[in-house]
């Protein structure tokens, strides 16, 4: 669970955007969103390879 600890005086739209930055960098909204749909293992297979498709693409350049 991401938390942040607002410091007295700070704003609000501070906390917001503190707490945004630890949910996107915990993987937490990416997650999220590939769980709203089922995704079959077949379908989960085929993503991957692809992701480490590019990977390979990007590394060898």
């Amino acid at each position: 669970m991401s938390d942040v600890l607002l410091i007295p005086g700070d704003s609000f739209e501070r906390g917001l955007k503190q707490f945004n930055r630890k949910i996107q960098n915990a993987g937490i909204l990416a997650e999220a969103r590939r769980r709203r749909h089922y995704e079959s293992p077949q379908a989960r297979r085929k993503r991957k390879a692809e992701a480490q498709r590019r990977r390979r693409q990007r590394s060898s350049r």
